[in-house]
């Protein structure tokens, strides 16, 4: 690649339609644009994952009406498809010139903002078909576009979607607390909060009650399942450093669910530190390997 098309897909500032949060890919459960990855497609990558970053935080914004939310978002999908140019949707401009460049459909961007308009007005979900229908719009994309920017098979989208959803489980669990306190939204299934005696004021308290793990420990249950499918996905790809990234992102999710398991995310948020994901990477390698 050119170093003017290197440039043309730089991330640009933020702008005037943005609400950031301050998080950034060094927050993320999983490694975003690593040396794995061909150094030409990292750029790629970042600008996906800044137009991600830029939609979820407008999503996430407790300030920010519901309104407003939408009409942001309708502004990014307009960007996104071509039929917008105010520079105020900068990062979807600069995505559109990336997905064109590689031949990659903006459908996955539009996914995202679809369940990220979903985040704008729907606080609570039924049941984990529900909460999954969220998550094929929320995660999986991100792992669609991984496999299309790589010429990977769309044959892998199954695999690649239960590990997105399974990863975007745990986030909801590492989050459960802040997402309930700061925006009054619970993706933990009705359902299952009913069938354990639970209530959404619960997740005020500072340490879960028993019926509360019992809910925690059903959606484990659903992430456990998505990742046996998941585990199928690196040795499936051509690529073999998008093999050995997702290989690493596997081994990852599997250890913060098992974390999870021991820990209660009420009372600080369950994370893997420097020498865990060290760990996780070199367990997943070894898998992949041998």
């Amino acid at each position: 690649m050119s170093g003017a098309a290197l440039r043309k897909i730089e991330t640009p500032a933020v702008s005037g339609a943005e609400t950031p949060s301050g998080k950034d890919a060094k927050g993320e459960n999983f490694p975003v644009g690593s040396w794995l990855l061909p150094k030409e497609l990292r750029p790629h990558v970042a600008a996906f994952y800044a137009f991600a970053r830029a939609i979820d935080d407008i999503a996430d914004n407790p300030d920010l009406r519901s309104g407003i939310k939408l009409a942001r978002l309708d502004g990014f999908a307009a960007a996104l498809t071509g039929t917008n140019d105010d520079p105020a949707y900068a990062k979807a401009h600069t995505l559109r010139a990336s997905l064109n460049e590689m031949g990659v459909t903006p459908r996955h961007g539009l996914d995202l903002i679809s369940a990220f308009k979903q985040d704008a007005v729907k606080n609570r979900y039924a049941d984990w078909t529900e909460l999954m229908d969220y998550c094929n719009r929320s995660a999986a994309p991100v792992g669609r576009f991984l496999l299309d920017l790589h010429g990977e098979s769309v044959s892998l989208y199954p695999q690649s979607d239960a590990l997105c959803n399974a990863l975007q489980v745990i986030n909801h669990l590492q989050d459960c607390a802040v997402d309930f306190a700061n925006l009054n939204r619970v993706y933990l299934p009705d359902e299952w909060m009913h069938a354990e005696g639970s209530n959404v004021v619960d997740l005020a308290q500072t340490e879960s009650t028993p019926a509360l793990r019992g809910v925690i420990n059903r959606c484990l249950g659903g992430t456990e399942d998505l990742l046996i499918e998941a585990r199928k996905l690196p040795r499936a790809m051509e690529h073999r450093g998008l093999a050995m990234e997702t290989a690493v992102i596997v081994s990852i999710a599997d250890r913060l669910s098992q974390k999870l398991r021991k820990r209660d995310p009420l009372a600080g948020r369950v994370v893997l530190k420097a020498p865990g994901f060290a760990t996780a990477a070199v367990t997943g390698l070894f898998r992949l390997w041998f």
